[in-house]
């Protein structure tokens, strides 16, 4: 294709990759998207799943939403008609100031999430939820929220991670609870080859990334807290523990020594499934150091997910790989690790009433109560990725509970909206993307006109806060001028024009080390591995040595982990995405499907006490006996009403009222 302009721009979904994209127009006007070669981390690819939908579905007028809906059938059918921009947002706006006025704002709730990743259209709406006092549905909750609180109360703090450039220091890189061959394509085919040192992976499925590493540790679910503690019983018995970091940078280290006695590799091995020669070699290549330890979402979403991240985060402080090039951990990068101020970003000190947020473990019984009185959702689809899914889609359906939706695309969430209203994808508007693995700035540039009547989130919600008559000058911020201010915090002196031309920068230019300073943002100035402030949250001082008891009978520990064809529900709505997911699938070991009587290619159900589905049977002995996986946000298939999370019972985790998605035991049967 001969192209007339090319523009250079970023993706902005839930990924680690973060990848930089090429936006081309023909002369002919034919438009493609495809990876940016000077991108650092992609190399100029996409991932199946983004190239098939920026090159589908994403850009299809049809199947957009393209002007603002009002429901005009019952709740869940998707009957609407579509009004005008004023029509709607006046209605909404005087149906909210009267929920305001005689319930307060608390009784609003906002559900958001990932849809988007960038700052303007991700999180500028926030100052317009700050300000009308709504309640916030936690987003983390349903995904990594025990484990970000975990390393708060650790380390003081849970989004500065290792500067993934100081790989090429590093002598061991362990990945605990993360697949980087789905969730982050790129990085698995070129960031994890900048190092020849020993790659440790922890995790029960054997993915890609776990079949290639030079260590697969591959436990069983839930049992992480065991094997953290064997690893640190090697490291001792070795005389590897780094005392003098202990004794500088710690405190609470005597509670947690006397416990590692009783954790042998083989009693680790007796838990885990893990073999103990295997804990033995893995516990001495990561003590060697420096070593990088990656630490995935995965592993948190269970019932001691907070004492399995204290568990695991014990690691670098007991080896002293903190404060070193080429070693530290990393959860996630934020926003302030590239100088953005969270609170200009967010307008935090509009929100005088502080409504306390509510867990998506909770969204269905919140739902259901009459006091709540108004739904807003938004960068997220909370009946296809929520827990408890009939029972929420059910609370969804009342008459009387006003819900506004912005989507790109008639989600189920949006059939049950009063009003739907149509939101701009990524490629139409400026914005910014700060990557949470690399410590980059992106460009989020305008590729192409909106679709149809389409808007930005940000300039949705400043029309919305017009029509309400607020006035507070945050509420209507331009882009520009957000833009310029972020930039300027960032990098000063950085300009939008300077990032379009580059498309991804670094910041800072050299690689940095974590915890360089030992600036431990704990009361204490100290990594805090025990003491008082765990307990005030409901966790013990120490971490200890955590194993869920397995399943009881035939049921099986079901691992919901996510589709390399989706990023948690986008996309789902792709035709040849759909094709490639199929009827759905659900992965056992041979041996398990054996003792069942089932067949490759059967259908099966999988039942538990608040539903059922049923999926297609795949056998691979990457999954290990004891477990069924099944993939994570598909949309449900025709002449399907639900998927996996209709099998989510909402059960919480230790920690922070967040999900233990990964603690759900099933039955699997015959269909």
């Amino acid at each position: 294709m001969q192209s007339a302009s090319i523009i250079r721009t970023t993706c902005p979904r839930d990924c680690y990759d973060s990848c930089g994209l090429l936006v081309k127009t023909s002369s002919a006007g034919e438009v493609s998207v495809v990876g940016d070669p000077s991108h650092a981390l992609a190399h100029g690819a996409l991932c199946g799943k983004c190239s098939i939908a920026y090159n589908g579905v994403w850009r299809d007028a049809k199947a957009r939403l393209s002007t603002p809906l009002k429901r005009v059938g019952a709740k869940g059918e998707g009957r609407f008609e579509a009004v005008t921009w004023d029509e709607a947002l006046a209605d909404i706006a005087q149906r909210l100031n009267t929920i305001r006025a005689k319930n307060g704002g608390g009784s609003i709730l906002q559900t958001h999430y990932t849809g988007t990743c960038s700052l303007l259209a991700g999180v500028v709406p926030m100052r317009f939820f700050n300000r009308i006092g709504a309640t916030e549905v936690d987003p983390d909750t349903v995904c990594n929220k025990a484990g970000h609180v975990a390393l708060q109360l650790m380390y003081g703090e849970s989004m500065r991670g290792f500067d993934t450039r100081t790989i090429d220091g590093t002598k061991c890189l362990m990945i605990w609870g993360a697949n980087p061959a789905t969730s982050a394509p790129h990085v698995d085919e070129h960031w994890l080859k900048q190092t020849k040192a020993p790659i440790i992976v922890v995790d029960p499925i054997r993915h890609k990334t776990a079949a290639a590493a030079d260590m697969h540790l591959q436990l069983y679910p839930g049992t992480d807290g065991a094997l953290a503690f064997a690893l640190l019983h090697v490291i001792a018995a070795a005389g590897r523990i780094d005392r003098a970091f202990l004794k500088a940078h710690t405190q609470g280290w005597d509670e947690i020594e006397p416990q590692l006695a009783a954790c042998t590799p083989a009693v680790g091995e007796s838990i885990t499934g893990v073999p103990a020669a295997l804990i033995e070699k893995a516990a001495l290549a990561y003590a060697s150091g420096p070593s990088l330890l990656w630490m995935g979402q995965g592993f948190q979403r269970q019932t001691y997910g907070g004492n399995a991240m204290r568990a695991v985060g014990l690691l670098p402080a007991a080896s002293g790989n903190i404060g070193k090039y080429g070693a530290g951990f990393l959860y996630l990068n934020g926003w302030d690790t590239r100088g953005v101020d969270a609170g200009y970003l967010t307008a935090s000190h509009l929100n005088t009433e502080q409504s306390p947020a509510v867990s998506h473990m909770d969204l269905a019984a919140r739902l259901e109560q009459p006091a709540t009185k108004a739904l807003v959702t938004w960068n997220n689809n909370i009946a296809v990725s929520s827990p408890e899914q009939r029972r929420l889609r059910s609370a969804l359906a009342r008459e009387d509970l006003l819900q506004v939706t912005l989507e790109l695309f008639a989600t189920d969430t949006a059939k049950y909206a009063d009003y739907v209203l149509p939101a701009a994808s990524f490629l139409e508007f400026d914005d910014v993307v700060m990557p949470y693995f690399n410590s980059c700035i992106s460009v989020q540039a305008a590729a192409m006109p909106p679709t149809g009547q389409s808007l930005p989130n940000q300039e949705i919600f400043r029309r919305l806060s017009k029509a309400m008559g607020l006035t507070e000058p945050e509420l209507f911020e331009s882009d520009t001028s957000i833009i310029a201010t972020l930039l300027q915090q960032a990098k000063p002196g950085l300009d939008f024009a300077t990032l379009a031309k580059a498309g991804t920068i670094f910041y800072p230019e050299t690689p940095a080390v974590q915890f360089a300073e030992h600036n431990y943002k704990t009361a204490s100035g100290k990594i805090e591995l025990a003491g008082q402030s765990f307990v005030d949250v409901g966790l013990p001082r120490a971490p200890f040595a955590s194993s869920e008891p397995r399943p009881e009978g035939r049921e099986l520990r079901m691992l919901s982990p996510a589709s390399k064809w989706l990023l948690n529900s986008s996309y789902g709505n792709d035709p040849k995405i759909i094709k490639q997911l199929e009827a759905g699938e659900v992965y056992l070991h041979p041996d398990e499907a054996k003792a069942r009587g089932l067949a490759s290619g059967s259908k099966v159900r999988l039942s538990n006490a608040i539903g059922d589905i049923t999926l297609r049977l795949a056998l691979s002995d990457d999954v290990p006996r004891g477990v069924v996986l099944a993939h994570k946000s598909r949309w449900p298939m025709p002449g399907a009403s639900e998927n996996i999370n209709a099998l989510n019972p909402g059960t919480k985790a230790d920690l922070a009222d967040s999900c233990a998605v990964h603690s759900i035991n099933v039955a699997v049967a015959p269909a």
